[in-house]
């Protein structure tokens, strides 16, 4: 290595690559220098370790742009401060990185999951996605955790040697298993069979075996859990800010009373807005905070030296402690009754629903409706290749795009409101 200038600035390596200069990780955390490497072959990076390459190619991606204009919870038009799909995945990138950082894991490879974790998701939520699984259903159903791996591994159409990104293994079975092994049993608990997986997880186990009865490495978990922390949270921000719920009704849970207690006697009366993001990062601190400390015990307590003892092992390293899990399971459930479950809110995934529904169909009985493109893939009279590739396409949209393509195909578009 040499250096110029009187700072010592670096100059350039000559021995190793700039990106292998790093702080000292945990034994078990991924080692990029031993990553099992991409299904393409590749050269490597001089600039850029393999994860930092995937998390660079996931932001850069068209399905990440995309995110911009999906639904989280409320509809993209309602207002201008509700999440989006895509400020939650930075919101549950952050997160994940600063887990990954106090348990001394990879932060890049965390990242990377996190950023990607969300590919899949259809227009408009979970009504998006519920509408496809029922057109689906006689055609292998359809699944957003699937369907990310299909994004970065197949509809991305970038590089002139392959289709999709061509990530690394670790990054893909992160995406894949970040929720836990799909197949074989979780301690006692059994994960299920091949019979009951989604097709293309199983169509690309084919090309890349991503050891589906095993877990991921630590920092999918991390991605994994920094998605519940996200999602949790920002929901009660969105809530409050919608009127779906009150100050008052959060003093009746547990662990929001507990922080809006501490606040008070800390500041006395604050304006709602001071309060809610007071209460929202105390949350977060107090949940990442209980999740490391948890984590540090399960994996001392299994003697977890290497990532083979974490994908071998029978149970997840990264969990909130008995107790935390017991006031999130009571906030949960209060969500879900008072959020999720709203009569508006009900209503208006309901009227979504009926457009993917329609938009599919329309598609499938008219397929000159689609783009050029698209109508190019559909030269084949296969009812089920016919309804994957339309099941891509309108995967694929935006919540803008699926409501002026239905304005375009339909005489009368459901108000989302």
């Amino acid at each position: 290595m040499s250096r110029i200038g009187k700072d010592g600035l670096m100059a350039e390596m000559t021995e190793k690559a700039l990106w292998q200069i790093k702080a000292a990780y945990a034994p078990y955390a991924a080692n990029q220098e031993l990553s099992r490497g991409r299904l393409y072959s590749e050269p490597d990076c001089n600039m850029r370790s393999p994860f930092q390459r995937d998390r660079d190619r996931i932001i850069h991606s068209t399905g990440f742009r995309r995110l911009t204009h999906k639904t989280q919870v409320f509809i993209y038009h309602e207002g201008d401060h509700y999440r989006t799909r895509l400020t939650h995945t930075l919101e549950v990138a952050q997160i994940a990185r600063s887990i990954a950082r106090m348990l001394g894991l990879d932060e890049d490879l965390t990242e990377a999951v996190a950023l990607a974790h969300d590919l899949g998701h259809s227009p408009f939520g979970h009504a998006g996605e519920r509408a496809l699984n029922a057109v689906m259903a006689e055609f292998g159903g359809f699944d957003h955790n699937a369907q990310s791996l299909k994004h970065v591994t197949l509809l991305e159409h970038k590089y002139p040697k392959f289709d999709g990104l061509n990530l690394s293994y670790e990054c893909l079975e992160g995406i894949v298993k970040h929720n836990g092994p799909l197949v074989g049993t979780v301690g006692s608990e059994p994960a299920g069979g091949t019979e009951t997986l989604p097709p293309y997880i199983l169509e690309f186990n084919q090309k890349l075996d991503l050891k589906l009865d095993q877990f991921a490495l630590l920092e999918a978990q991390v991605a994994a859990i920094a998605d519940d922390i996200a999602y949790c949270n920002h929901d009660i921000d969105d809530g409050l800010r919608a009127g779906l719920i009150s100050i008052s009704d959060l003093e009746e849970v547990r662990l929001t009373k507990e922080v809006l207690d501490q606040i008070r006697s800390e500041f006395g009366l604050l304006p709602k807005g001071r309060l809610i993001y007071e209460l929202n990062r105390r949350l977060i601190t107090m949940m990442v905070a209980d999740i490391t400390g948890e984590a540090k015990g399960l994996l001392e307590a299994g003697n977890v030296q290497s990532g083979a003892d974490v994908r071998l092992a029978k149970r997840s390293f990264i969990q909130f402690s008995p107790s935390m899990f017991e006031a999130l399971k009571e906030l949960r459930s209060f969500l879900f009754r008072s959020v999720y479950r709203d009569q508006w809110v009900m209503k208006v995934m309901g009227r979504a629903e009926e457009i993917v529904i329609d938009l599919f169909k329309a598609y499938q009985t008219d397929s000159e409706s689609l783009p050029d493109d698209w109508q190019a893939l559909l030269q084949t009279q296969d009812p089920q290749k016919r309804a994957v590739l339309i099941c891509d396409f309108v995967a694929g949209m935006t919540d803008r795009y699926a409501l002026q393509e239905h304005r375009r195909l339909f005489n009368k578009t459901p108000e989302l409101r």
